[in-house]
């Protein structure tokens, strides 16, 4: 992986873990907490997301191997899950989030899995994981990949700050325009996972 290759992996995993909606359903249910609880709770779904992350990536290829699946089938499958979720995120669908005994117990559900880390984020991770053949390729897409989840971990830090001075209303635009850039990413993956059992019929069809 070339560095213009890691910064594209970064800013499309961002997106992915759709921050503008993260940070209202964290501000949800921390809203009766202190900024200790607030920040202790975001801590750990950082290191949460970043563990679930790094074991997709790395067993991705492996279950295709072991499903038989093909990587453009779940190209476009993924796509489609995506898709799905810019749809939400456009027409300002929320997620309830259950209240447990305490803020921490939520930490890896449901605001690592599935808020943060959705199907189609956790797809995308398969994805890249079943592309990538060698160990640098890995740690380069790994690295980025932690980058894009601290940055979002950060501003579940400073959340707070970022609702004081945008309102809840500048958080609900930023989802929608979130989920411009993801439904323009889903389309993507369908051409790509489409396009990919073009060429193999073709082929076939010339053997």
């Amino acid at each position: 992986m070339s560095l213009a290759d890691c910064f594209a992996l970064f800013v499309k995993f961002f997106f992915l873990l759709t921050p503008p909606f993260v940070m209202s359903a964290f501000l949800s249910v921390t809203k009766d907490n202190s900024i200790k609880e607030r920040n202790y709770l975001a801590l750990w779904i950082t290191l949460w997301i970043l563990i679930i992350s790094g074991i997709l990536l790395f067993f991705g290829g492996f279950i295709f191997k072991i499903f038989g699946i093909t990587l453009d089938a779940f190209r476009v499958g993924t796509g489609a899950l995506l898709f799905l979720t810019s749809v939400g995120l456009v027409s300002g669908n929320s997620i309830r989030v259950p209240q447990g005994d305490s803020i921490q117990s939520l930490a890896v559900v449901p605001m690592a899995i599935p808020i943060t880390l959705g199907p189609a984020s956790i797809g995308v991770l398969m994805v890249y994981g079943g592309e990538i053949k060698t160990g640098l390729g890995f740690f380069l897409a790994y690295l980025s990949i932690s980058a894009a989840v601290i940055c979002v971990g950060l501003l579940l830090f400073v959340s707070n700050y970022i609702q004081k001075a945008i309102g809840k209303n500048g958080l609900v635009v930023l989802s929608k325009l979130t989920g411009l850039i993801l439904a323009a990413l889903s389309a993507q993956m369908i051409f790509m996972g489409a396009d990919g059992f073009l060429q193999e019929a073709i082929k076939n069809a010339l053997k």
